[in-house]
């Protein structure tokens, strides 16, 4: 009798509970034709909510365009997608942040520095140098290029064209040693392309590479420089310490100190910086 009297209540509960259930699925059940016209011409199917409001449920299925600018539509999408997919390759390879970033990983070198600054560090710096060099243009390249065709005023090859433009000015004035114009040479000759008569001759796709190893060297010649100085103080110290019989003892404990007094009483820093960001302009 007791297990009874103690199993009423919760079968009670129980049948009360699934009575509540039953009566709140009736009242969201939505009726025929309670669809709005907008939502029946569209193919899509309304979820109600307790509320009274409909949540439309948007078909996502592929299937082929109806017309030429639906087909439009997804080239735009597709250039879209891959443009932004390359951005790091972009930013990293034609712009200034690919010379930024090697000179200052050879000075970190050349202070025989090994986990001082982290690399994300130098990343980091490297990057707002960066913004901060190519700034101009990438303000011509945002008001030529991006906020007409947000504005709807160009279409997308228009802005292709325009944020084009500043880029190819930017590395061509890179190039202006010869050097630089050797590295054109090869890669049209590689192509059998004829010499240009002038910039607008040099097509993109010669222009890139031949930045890349451009900059490359012209970062090479840098971190030769830097390493010069430092270098004699190594040998200097090699040397002492050699002459004291204290071989066992590696001579980099010994002279990265005088390597940091040195860079820093030279204001390695602000120099260093200055010149990298002279040598764009």
């Amino acid at each position: 009798m007791i297990k009874n009297r103690r199993a009423a209540p919760l079968a009670v509960l129980l049948t009360l509970l699934a009575f509540s259930s039953l009566s709140a699925q009736e009242e969201v059940t939505p009726q025929p034709g309670s669809l709005s016209g907008a939502a029946a011409e569209r193919g899509t199917t309304a979820i109600p909510t307790p509320g009274g409001s409909l949540i439309p449920f948007i078909d996502l299925t592929v299937r082929n365009p109806a017309n030429n600018q639906e087909a439009a539509f997804s080239l735009q999408l597709l250039l879209l997608l891959t443009v932004l997919s390359l951005a790091p390759s972009i930013i990293i390879l034609m712009t200034s942040f690919l010379r930024i970033s090697i000179v200052l990983d050879f000075v970190k070198r050349a202070l025989s520095l090994q986990q001082v600054p982290p690399n994300q560090v130098i990343l980091g710096i490297s990057l707002f140098l960066t913004l901060f060099i190519m700034w101009p243009t990438f303000d011509l390249i945002y008001r030529n290029s991006f906020r007409p065709l947000a504005d709807g005023q160009i279409n997308v090859e228009r802005a292709y064209r325009e944020a084009e433009g500043p880029l190819r000015l930017f590395m061509f004035r890179q190039m202006n040693s010869e050097s630089g114009k050797n590295n054109i040479r090869l890669f049209l000759s590689m192509r059998g392309l004829a010499p240009p008569r002038g910039p607008a001759d040099v097509p993109t796709y010669v222009l890139i590479p031949a930045f890349i190893l451009s900059e490359l060297t012209v970062a090479f010649k840098i971190g030769i420089l830097l390493f010069i100085p430092f270098i004699v103080i190594d040998m200097v110290v090699a040397s002492a310490l050699m002459s004291m019989g204290m071989i066992m003892l590696p001579p980099v404990m010994i002279s990265m100190p005088f390597k940091l007094i040195l860079f820093i009483l030279v204001d390695g820093w602000g120099l260093l910086t200055n010149q990298l960001v002279r040598s764009f302009f």
